[in-house]
């Protein structure tokens, strides 16, 4: 396995907007080939998009971002050939009903098939098992899996194993296509600590190798930098900022709940209505999230 060459990741103004209100909006990204890039924000501000987005699998409505040199949205096929997804719930979860050992040559077949050169498929049966067995070697290296620790070895199911060795998993299958862009989601969820640790120090490695990395978590460790996801309240009167930040992002839930230090507006009039946005911006993100999974 070839260390990639970094895709530069820039974006300006990027936004996504379904029918039921934004996913995320007013996003700009400037990040250097090799580097890793947290991504924060309160539930449902549309994280995961975002990075689904970045690599090609969803269409930005608004701005643009150029992927390694390709533009979105005209490029979309193009980045999805050099980014590859890490864990991304409800995307592509691994398969609980298989082995680890399984997973792994699933991932090595689709990889073969679908984003490998035509010329691969027409060698040998016994020479493209020897590269795979090589390929996925490498990868379980890089990303920090040893079979030999697991409860049964390579025959351990995917149900049976803890959360960061899940993610090691997803992100080794991520790895046997030599992706230039790697993109994880809810990368430190239920993780004491030393396993957050543990993580952040597994995706330096990677981005050391070459690889550009964004991942989505809770709270990123100061020297990452961070994007954020979400667009803070305006007053009804108020004009859009075209330079304002962006709010923190978070992982789309479809019960997202307002943040909890934020009081709702009292009325005295019997006829006020409370405030949707919250609920439109989540319904957008499902919405997204749902087209996605049809693709």
């Amino acid at each position: 396995m070839d260390s990639p060459h970094g895709a530069a990741v820039k974006a300006e103004d990027f936004g996504l907007k379904g029918p039921r209100g934004w996913v995320f909006r007013n996003i700009a990204i400037d990040a250097a080939p090799g580097s890793i890039t947290a991504v924060e924000g309160p539930s449902g501000s549309g994280r995961t998009c975002l990075l689904l987005a970045l690599t090609g699998r969803m269409k930005p409505t608004a701005g643009h971002a150029e992927v390694g040199g390709h533009r979105l949205p005209k490029k979309m096929a193009a980045v999805r050939r050099i980014a590859a997804l890490g864990p991304v719930s409800g995307v592509n979860d691994l398969d609980q009903a298989l082995t680890v050992a399984e997973q792994l040559r699933e991932g090595a077949l689709l990889q073969r098939r679908y984003e490998g050169p035509i010329r691969a498929l027409l060698r040998p049966r016994g020479e493209r098992r020897a590269s795979a067995a090589a390929r996925i070697e490498e990868a379980l290296a890089v990303a920090g899996l040893d079979l030999a620790t697991l409860p049964k070895g390579p025959r351990t199911s995917v149900r049976d194993l803890e959360r960061l060795e899940s993610v090691r998993l997803s992100v080794a299958i991520a790895l046997l296509g030599d992706p230039r862009l790697l993109a994880l989601d809810d990368l430190d969820l239920k993780l004491s600590d030393a396993e957050r640790a543990e993580a952040w120090s597994l995706l330096r490695a990677i981005a050391a190798r070459g690889t550009t990395v964004f991942a989505v978590c809770s709270e990123a460790p100061q020297d990452i930098p961070v994007v954020r996801t979400g667009t803070p309240a305006k007053t009804p009167d108020a004009k859009p900022e075209t330079d304002a930040k962006p709010e923190t992002d978070a992982k789309p839930e479809t019960d997202a709940k307002p943040e909890s230090d934020t009081k709702p507006e009292t009325s005295t009039k019997p006829d006020a209505k409370p405030d949707t946005k919250t609920e439109t911006n989540t319904k957008g993100t499902d919405d997204a999230l749902a087209e996605a999974r049809r693709a």
